[in-house]
């Protein structure tokens, strides 16, 4: 029988801390998954759902977006996909008998962990004008009250659309075919605030704002860098395929500012070899200051140039452009400062080109630490041209690998969650379903909150997520959302987003991915992307939470109906009643889906989409080649004083889910309100293991945003360098600290001051 949830709110700022771990997995891993999964589920709905875990005739995990292979364990999933199905697949249930006991206010009070702990909602919910909690409301009404509210805007650019990136392609698609029916392009999305700087980066260099690898590339590959990315806990199921690696003889470096257990040694738990020894994974770890990324590779690529028969020169002619004024900027990298930017020795670097150099096939992975910095897109163009110089694209074995979180968030782009749509795909939507799309730029999720606190947006509908946990500035944002006439949230669970209301709210509760998905036609599938570009299907299993319950396809298409009204011609009720014919319009607009369904029915592991520079070497640039690019050089500087912070996430937590109040592989138990400080900066700052500060960020225009309460712990960090967990820091990132280019905020790179807590 499943536990129930907490009743009251955990401390959160006083955990127990203990030395950090070197390994990653093994049977800590198998006894956590077993111990959340039976809380939640019991010990027959945990075998009935796990073993359906990314299997091709299962549902595709909520979490990360890390592929499969063709041939799959019996347990094809990680601790944290674990935790994930177990939280989807709970037998915990938030009813309106919950609302009625707790009023917005009460939930404003609790913490994200308390309010995800609570279960599956079961009921559409509406809180009316001037409401303290919110109601239960039938699903005819409240489309109604969406209906009221979009209709009554003096544009239809007064509403944004926003999307998660566990939302399907076939609930995707529609939703961004409704807003363009509509008449906007609002359609921000999750990729706004992680890999939006790496698609920009890739957009511009190679033509495709997708990595260029697959699963057997990484297999295949001499040496994998993987660089601002911690695997074991944001991507565990990547470690099953760099041992892979290892076994075929690759050499891995990791380039971070903090050590992390599951790249020094992953402890496979599908092998009883892996349990008991597990592999070393890191062969070099670059402990590198925060966002000095970019003078690595800088000198990196100045260093190859310099080395006789090192550039792939036939590549470099054949199928590339700007690299004589990129081999300019390159050759001017200094020693000195790229050894004060990065913090590094110089015989690390030295040994790290000697493994670049024995290397003829090469792939560079990355995530957050990369993207979310003020120079982020110039960071990973420099990648680009890294792996340019040797051939290092388009060749098996090799290439770029920007990993994806949530596990449809590039499928969702590909459906045409964007802002900034091509014109390509505008006229193909306009062709297929005779409308006339708006052919300006939408709102990306930083514009988006701009415009709500400025009174330009009035209309916030959000497809799954936690928007308000998820972005930056939190008063900023918390304020933006409730001056806006109406909040809508399609939702499974609880988060903190409930609680900060427009004038009137919905809840909607929608089917999860373990959920089974019948309407008139019958049974249902729906299908994702994942990081490497593979499309396939996902079918749930379990009875839904809730008779109460509609998918996302369907709430889409009754919204769509209520707002467009007997003026649109788009089937909306065939696209509820049976998702192929979704399936069968998005294979007539989107390039690479061809076939759609029947693909999908020949192979029931899907297929790959196409990618030209991976396929052809053909780059789809504006100069019909590969660019190299020659941005000057960037990293923060840090004031005498200070220190610089990352923000990031426990071991219990996925984005802002949070799962448990542990960060095992940190030796971080029980809380969550803590800064990982060296022990040499610490003291200097004259902060004991143990002391209390509030963490107060200081930005180049004067403002500053203060963190309470946070408990130093003593970490082996880089020097001069901090973290914390998000989303308690958002607060330290203003609205206007983002990426250059890609608009994206810049929590990785956040000055501050540690000031001794009042309260301490």
């Amino acid at each position: 029988m499943a536990s129930k949830p907490p009743a009251g709110d955990p401390v959160q700022d006083a955990p127990q801390v203990a030395p950090p771990q070197h390994a990653a997995a093994g049977l800590p891993a198998i006894g956590h998954t077993l111990k959340i999964s039976h809380q939640q589920m019991g010990v027959r709905r945990t075998a009935r759902t796990l073993l359906k875990v990314n299997q091709k005739d299962g549902f595709d995990c909520p979490g990360c977006a890390w592929p499969e292979g063709d041939k799959r364990h019996i347990a094809e999933f990680c601790e944290n996909g674990a935790k994930a199905v177990a939280e989807e697949a709970t037998l915990r249930r938030v009813t309106p008998d919950f609302f009625a006991a707790h009023p917005i206010a009460d939930l404003a009070t609790r913490s994200g962990y308390w309010l995800g702990q609570q279960g599956r909602i079961t009921h559409p919910m509406y809180a009316a004008e001037g409401a303290g909690r919110y109601e239960p409301v039938s699903w005819e009404r409240a489309f109604e009250i969406i209906a009221e509210e979009l209709t009554a805007l003096a544009s239809p650019d007064e509403a944004v659309f926003y999307t998660s990136g566990r939302t399907s392609n076939e609930a995707a698609f529609l939703l961004q075919l409704f807003a363009r029916e509509f008449g906007t392009n609002n359609l921000p999305d999750c990729s706004n605030m992680c890999h939006e700087s790496s698609g920009s980066a890739l957009t511009e260099t190679i033509g495709i704002g997708k990595g260029s690898v697959s699963l057997e590339d990484l297999h295949q590959a001499d040496l994998i860098i993987v660089a601002g990315q911690n695997p074991g806990t944001n991507h565990p199921r990547m470690l099953s395929a760099l041992e892979k690696a290892k076994t075929a003889g690759a050499k891995i470096i990791s380039v971070n500012p903090l050590p992390e257990a599951g790249l020094e040694r992953f402890k496979n738990p599908q092998t009883p070899q892996g349990m008991l020894k597990g592999a070393a994974l890191t062969d070099l770890f670059l402990q590198i200051r925060i966002g000095g990324d970019q003078a690595l590779f800088r000198l990196l690529n100045k260093l190859i140039l310099q080395t006789d028969g090192a550039v792939d020169e036939d590549f470099v002619r054949e199928h590339t452009h700007g690299y004589e004024e990129f081999t300019a900027a390159a050759e001017a990298a200094d020693w000195d400062e790229t050894l004060a930017a990065t913090g590094l020795e110089r015989a690390e670097i030295e040994r790290a080109l000697r493994m670049v150099l024995a290397s003829k096939r090469t792939i560079v992975c990355w995530a957050m630490g990369l993207t979310q910095h003020k120079h982020s897109v110039p960071t990973i163009r420099e990648v680009v041209n890294f792996l340019l110089l040797r051939g290092n694209i388009g060749r098996p074995g090799a290439g770029v690998c920007p990993v994806r979180g949530h596990s449809n968030v590039q499928g969702d782009r590909t459906m045409g969650i964007f802002e900034r749509p091509s014109a390509a795909f505008l006229d193909a939507l306009d062709k297929e379903f005779g409308i006339t799309s708006p052919r300006h730029h939408g709102f990306d999720v930083v514009r988006a909150i701009q415009a709500l606190r400025d009174g330009k947006a009035k209309v916030f509908f959000a497809m799954g997520g936690n928007f308000v946990g998820a972005t930056p500035d939190t008063e900023v944002t918390e304020a933006a959302m409730r001056r806006a006439r109406l909040t809508v949230h399609v939702s499974t669970k609880l988060n903190r987003s409930h609680a900060v209301t427009g004038t009137r709210a919905l809840i909607l509760p929608t089917l999860g991915r373990t959920d089974k998905d019948v309407q008139k036609s019958g049974k249902q599938f729906v299908t994702v992307e994942d990081s490497m570009g593979l499309v396939h299907a996902s079918r749930g299993n379990l009875p839904p939470a809730s008779p109460h319950l509609l998918s996302e396809p369907a709430i889409v298409a009754r919204m769509a109906r209520a707002v467009l009204g007997e003026a649109s011609a788009t089937p909306w009720e065939d696209f509820e009643k049976d998702y192929a014919t979704i399936r069968d319009r998005i294979a007539r607009v989107v390039p690479g889906f061809q076939d759609f369904n029947a693909r999908l029915a020949a192979d029931p592991a899907g297929f790959a989409l196409p990618h030209a520079p991976r396929d052809e070497r053909r780059f789809l640039t504006r100069t019909g080649k590969a660019n190299f690019t020659a941005a000057p050089v960037e990293y923060p500087t840090v004031p005498e004083g200070r220190l610089l912070l990352q923000t990031l996430r426990s071991h219990d937590q996925y984005n802002t889910t949070i799962y448990g109040l542990d960060d095992r592989y940190r030796g971080i138990k029980g809380g969550r309100r803590v800064v990982l400080v060296h022990p040499d900066d610490a003291r200097e700052h004259g902060l004991a293991d143990g002391a209390y500060v509030d963490l107060v960020s200081e930005w180049t225009d004067g403002t500053e945003r203060r963190a309470a309460g946070f408990r130093v712990v003593h970490y082996p960090t880089a020097r001069g360098c901090a973290a914390a967990y998000y989303p308690e820091t958002n607060v330290l990132v203003p609205l206007d600290a983002t990426a250059d280019i890609s608009n994206t905020p810049a929590s990785k790179s956040v000055i501050v001051r540690l000031e001794q807590s009042p309260s301490a």
